[in-house]
């Protein structure tokens, strides 16, 4: 069975490849001319570029399933509570996921398609503009990467490299993720190596087998997290919360994450890791 009717699953990833595309093209005219940085309500920033890719993507998404509807950071306060509560399914888009790499540029930012089902993220892509690499998958299937017209499947590794392999975020740091990189470090065989690296390009490289942990505390969006979720699943990884549940997506009255551990090898001892 499809997930969606009347749409091949075939059609809907070479569809939804297209979109995506079709935006990374628009962000790049931006990224290589002169932009100005504007900041939202939240002081996070935002550039024409973030403003293209949403209308890309949104009409995309209008024309290849036109019966969901698209809950984009570009254009969530435009949709209320009693609104998306009704939504069983909709795409959870972030046209431009890392705009302070963006800003700074330095390539690590990402375009973020997902496909939720009553709360479970079923299809998700995340295409990196610059180079053009892109990661995509099915709930219950496998995980691809896909480079111009060649198409791999990825995995994640199992165990981890020694050292492990952890994932920094370029523009979020706490004293916690410190605290919880001391203990990772002592306690893995083989300590840990940090890499940092930005937006949701991070669940791809722990899907690849490219890069092993990302524990992050704080909070994000859940457009942030969504399509590399599904990606990292499929690819064999997981992200959980606090309490080891995997996230679920428009279930809530607001649209924030809590904290979460994205990891390559579900038998890591994270939580012993996050306690001391």
């Amino acid at each position: 069975m499809s997930l969606v009717p009347g749409l091949s699953d075939r059609e809907l990833t070479e569809g939804a490849i297209e979109i995506a595309r079709a935006a990374a093209a628009a962000i790049l005219v931006v990224y290589d001319g002169e932009f100005e940085v504007e900041r939202k309500a939240d002081a996070s920033p935002v550039t024409a570029a973030d403003m293209a890719a949403h209308h890309v993507i949104v009409d995309g998404l209008a024309r290849l399933t036109p019966d969901i509807p698209v809950l984009s950071e570009e254009s969530a306060d435009e949709v209320d509570l009693a609104q998306r509560r009704q939504w069983n399914r909709l795409w959870l888009v972030d046209p431009l996921d890392g705009t302070r790499e963006f800003v700074k540029r330095n390539g690590e930012f990402s375009v973020n398609l997902a496909l939720i089902e009553d709360g479970v993220a079923v299809f998700g892509l995340v295409l990196a503009p610059v180079g053009g690499a892109l990661w995509y998958a099915q709930r219950g299937g496998a995980a691809f990467r896909r480079d111009g017209d060649l198409t791999t499947q990825v995995h994640a590794q199992v165990p981890p490299a020694q050292p492990m392999r952890v994932a920094a975020s370029r523009s979020h740091h706490s004293q916690r993720s410190d605290d919880f990189l001391v203990r990772a470090h002592r306690e893995a065989a083989g300590g840990i190596r940090m890499v940092s690296l930005g937006s949701s390009l991070k669940f791809c490289r722990i899907a690849e087998g490219s890069l092993d942990l990302y524990p992050r505390f704080g909070p994000t969006s859940e457009w942030d997290t969504a399509a590399g979720q599904c990606v990292l699943e499929a690819a064999g990884g997981a992200l959980l919360d606090p309490q080891g549940r995997p996230f679920r997506y428009n279930q809530r009255e607001h649209l924030l994450n809590g904290d979460f551990i994205a990891l390559g090898d579900r038998a890591l001892p994270w939580k012993e890791w996050r306690d001391g």
